[in-house]
């Protein structure tokens, strides 16, 4: 009987220890990932190391191990695995980054992330039809002229993108007469959210007993510095008959919400070497839906 019982406790703590082993191997080897934002709204993603009542270790690809005080913590999620790039960052769906404020990049937006941008002047919306190819529509509130746009991303690297795309528009009630076309092409180096990009086009207006077109090209950019703000840089420049005239914005973002966006922007004409401001400010309100 007492044999019994030994040999009972015996094989008892060698399973005791098995089970402790692979425990310890899971918390090992333990790839979750997780994402951890901050109440300023800056995002890390990385596996968590370990944590206590004081803070959050956080093993992230970009920056190695952080300490992040549990006090600035907004909220910690579990990622799955398409939620997160080969390189360890977070996949974004941020249809807006694909904007600046006039001119758009070579990147695209994904199939279903619609948003609508609120001008002073007019509305301006943008469906993305698929991972690749988005296409939009643009007027004033007094619904002349009517702007129609497609674009198409050639390239969809992690660093280059190659779009080409077009823009084809009518007076409609007013001038139904008349109409422009403008097709461009766009390079951008950099992420989705922090990039620059040169885009080439040609400026084209036709109507009745007249029409014309000169070269068009822009240079932008764009940093999202935190979770909140972006500083954004848009320019549009038209050069006819060795003249060039270009409309310079530089603006700031800021992110409300994944959903929502304001920008605001100052801007200003160069003419003949001269930098001449436009007194108001220059505003947009961005939403998705």
């Amino acid at each position: 009987m007492k044999l019994s019982k030994l040999w009972v406790a015996f094989l008892s703590l060698i399973l005791l220890i098995g089970f402790t082993d692979k425990i310890n191997a899971q918390a090992e080897n333990d790839n979750t990932t997780y994402l951890v934002i901050k109440n300023d709204g800056s995002r890390y993603v990385g596996q968590i190391v370990s944590q206590d009542s004081r803070e959050v270790i956080l093993l992230t690809k970009e920056l190695g191990e952080i300490a992040i005080p549990k006090h600035e913590i907004k909220e910690i999620r579990e990622l799955s695995t398409g939620e997160v790039n080969e390189d360890g960052t977070l996949k974004t769906s941020n249809p807006f980054a694909t904007r600046y404020y006039i001119t758009t990049n070579a990147q695209a937006i994904s199939k279903g992330d619609n948003y609508i941008i609120w001008n002073l002047y007019g509305p301006d919306i943008q469906f993305g039809v698929s991972d690749n190819f988005g296409v939009g529509l643009m007027t004033s509130w007094f619904g002349s002229p009517i702007i129609g746009s497609a674009k198409y991303s050639l390239v969809r690297d992690k660093k280059i993108g190659v779009a080409v795309g077009t823009l084809l528009g009518t007076g409609s009630w007013a001038s139904p007469q008349y109409g422009i076309a403008v097709p461009f092409g766009s390079f951008t180096y950099g992420s989705i959210e922090k990039n620059v990009s040169l885009s080439l086009g040609y400026g084209a207006v036709f109507g009745p007993g007249s029409s014309g077109g000169s070269p068009l090209f822009s240079l932008a950019g764009m940093n999202r510095i935190n979770g909140r703000v972006s500083l954004v840089f848009d320019s549009f420049v038209v050069t006819e008959d060795n003249e060039v005239a270009a409309l310079i914005i530089p603006a700031i973002r800021l992110h409300s919400s994944p959903d929502k966006a304001f920008q605001i922007g100052f801007a200003g004409v160069a003419v003949d070497g001269e930098l001449l401001p436009i007194p108001l400010p220059f505003l947009q309100w961005f939403r998705k839906f």
